[in-house]
Parts: C-alpha cells; sequence; structure tokens
C-alpha cells in the first residue's frame, strides 16, 4: 500500500489519544495521506481550538518534506540549511516538534501531526501514533 487510509488513520489517531490522556493534555491529532491530504483528524476535548490548523499543518509539513517537524526545526534556525522555509508554501510550513512521517516498508505513506501540548509533548504524542503504524 503505497498511503495511509482511513483505517490506518484511525488506528494512528487512537494510540496517540491514548498518549495524550496519559499526559493529561488535551491535542489536536491529524493524519495525512502519501500526497499531504487530510484523512482523519480529532480535537480531544478541551484541546485548543487554535491548534487545529498547527496539527494539520504539522502533519502536512512531515509528508511534504519527509522529516519529523522537530528535525526540520533544528535545520531551519539562523545560520542552518533550511533558514527561512516557514515563509514558504503560504506559510503552511510548520517547523516545530509533533510531526511525524508514516513510514511502511521503508516508505513514507502518510504523516501525523499533533499541537496542544509543549513540543516535547507534541512529539511523544506523535511518535506515539506513529509506532501504531
Amino acid at each position: 500500500m503505497t498511503s495511509v487510509n482511513l483505517e490506518d488513520a484511525r488506528r494512528v489517531i487512537a494510540a496517540a489519544e491514548k498518549k495524550a490522556t496519559e499526559l493529561g493534555q488535551p491535542m489536536n491529532i491529524a493524519v495525512v495521506d502519501s500526497g499531504g491530504n487530510l484523512v482523519a483528524h480529532v480535537r480531544q476535548d478541551g484541546a485548543w481550538i487554535g491548534s487545529v490548523n498547527i496539527s494539520i499543518n504539522k502533519a502536512w509539513t512531515s509528508k511534504a518534506f519527509d522529516i519529523s517537524t522537530k528535525d526540520l526545526g533544528d535545520n531551519s534556525q539562523p545560520t542552518q540549511q533550511f533558514f527561512g522555509i516557514q515563509n514558504t508554501n503560504g506559510g503552511k510550513v510548520a517547523i516545530f516538534a509533533g510531526g511525524i512521517p508514516l513510514v511502511r516498508d521503508g516508505a513514507v505513506v502518510g504523516a501525523v501531526g499533533v499541537s496542544g501540548g509543549s513540543g516535547e509533548q507534541d512529539h511523544s504524542v506523535a511518535e506515539a501514533g506513529a509506532a501504531a503504524l
């Protein structure tokens, strides 16, 4: 299979929701397919509405560049190779933790994006979701 489907997205979201609940931090969790298109999104009760688009953009960014948004962020600081990348693609590029590519059989088939907590929390929730694929 070359892309995540709705069943995959539900599994990723369920695992991410479980981790967010364990952390006690309501999150927005988005899954995109191999084309960067939204497959599914969940806004947990109490999660910030301002983080809805951020979670979607983190997932899109992670798939668009096949890299975690945390790693992209590290490489987009002044003097780094991707400095200014967040200003491309109509400002859709997210350069903070919480977006992780979804990999199956060595190929990136989508991505998960999480927003609503600290960068560390967002990243750990996204990792939990990605591990469920």
